[in-house]
């Protein structure tokens, strides 16, 4: 055979056997694909935390090439919102995008791994579960029930909510009717209010109908979203109840057991991004927003008396008390949280806390 025609053969049969190749490469990446269903708590597209979870499902989505293509199902769509838990644990829905507090019925330890009264901020939060034994309990907890759960999401401090009158005392707490989920509620509940719990969606028209007298439930930039202002005027700080809430991920363990050890990764790694971004979020908008409901809504600013805050702080502890004792998981979870706490609050006293101090210092800065 001629030089020349052994190379046009020889080139000819590798164009042959690389088309083989991308014929057959294409079933098996399209065998290799695989489409999860995550419900969520939030309504539709609500801003920082439905919209949070959608960018959760599109960071794994695109991270991944549509490999593992995250289909969202928002509260209601798939699953009621409350049975998100539930859904993913029996491998109804392959994950969940909620607040773990949701789940204190399941397990009281569930709580810490959100917010629980006077705890962490939600730096300190992030602190204790990837650095402080956290995330080692999330697992231990979440295997009990099927499910491996992830930080995806934080909305830092909350206020501490809307109220159709002043509140001057402890006594104004009696008998008032709140819409307030965790063991905030049961704080409520313990110096004379009825608290109840309410997805976010049945909040306003509870609020609007008289069915509750107050209702906390983000911040300025969500509340603002829900319209709130509209059928109360009197907004209160600081929320003790929610220092810095941890939104999650939770996924059916059978799913996260089946992924590779890259995908968990990338999974991870696309929880612990949108747990940055949305804490970031939140922090941006909730400042305009704020603005917005004072200037242009006419919304009445009030501080908790300090009378009010301290009689809170020590219901908080004796409900914290009392919840550690639930059942040993509890404990154990209840225990390294107190201790990391210790540890938070005398370093922020020296930090964050002494710094947000002087930055108040009547000097010049700017013009």
């Amino acid at each position: 055979m001629k030089r020349r025609e052994f190379i046009k053969g020889a080139a000819l049969t590798g164009v042959a056997t690389a088309a083989a190749a991308s014929s057959l490469a294409k079933p098996a990446i399209a065998q290799g694909k695989r489409e999860l269903k995550m419900v969520t708590t939030w309504p539709k597209n609500f801003p920082g935390l439905g919209t949070g979870a959608q960018r959760f499902a599109d960071r794994v989505t695109n991270a991944t090439d549509g490999r593992l293509t995250v289909k969202l199902y928002a509260a209601g769509e798939l699953v009621p919102p409350f049975e998100s838990f539930s859904a993913v644990s029996s491998g109804t829905a392959d994950m969940y995008h909620g607040a773990d507090y949701y789940w204190q019925g399941k397990s009281k330890a569930y709580n810490f791994f959100t917010a629980v009264p006077y705890g962490l901020t939600a730096n300190e939060n992030d602190a204790w579960l990837m650095h402080g034994g956290g995330q080692e309990l999330w697992d231990e907890l979440g295997a009990g029930f099927g499910i491996k759960h992830l930080p995806a999401g934080n909305t830092g401090v909350q206020m501490g909510g809307w109220f159709n009158k002043e509140i001057n005392s402890l006594e104004d707490f009696k008998g008032l009717k709140i819409r307030m989920p965790g063991l905030g509620g049961e704080v409520l509940r313990r110096i004379g209010a009825a608290a109840v719990t309410l997805p976010g969606g049945e909040i306003f028209p509870a609020l609007q109908s008289g069915a509750i007298d107050a209702t906390e439930w983000v911040g300025p930039w969500n509340d603002l979203a829900f319209g709130f202002y509209k059928v109360t005027k009197y907004y209160y700080w600081p929320g003790f109840h929610e220092p810095g809430s941890t939104l999650s991920v939770g996924i059916n363990k059978g799913v996260w057991d089946g992924f590779s050890k890259s995908d968990q990764d990338l999974v991870t790694s696309c929880a612990y991004a949108e747990n940055n971004y949305m804490y970031a979020e939140f922090n941006a908008r909730n400042g305009d927003a704020l603005d917005t409901l004072r200037n242009k809504h006419g919304v009445v600013l009030k501080q908790f008396p300090d009378e009010v805050m301290k009689a809170i702080g020590d219901a908080s502890g004796v409900v914290m008390s009392e919840v550690a004792k639930t059942d040993e998981i509890t404990g154990k979870v209840y225990k390294s949280f107190i201790d990391f706490r210790k540890k938070a609050l005398g370093w922020t006293s020296y930090a964050e806390r002494a710094y947000m101090q002087a930055r108040l210092l009547p000097f010049k800065y700017s013009d």
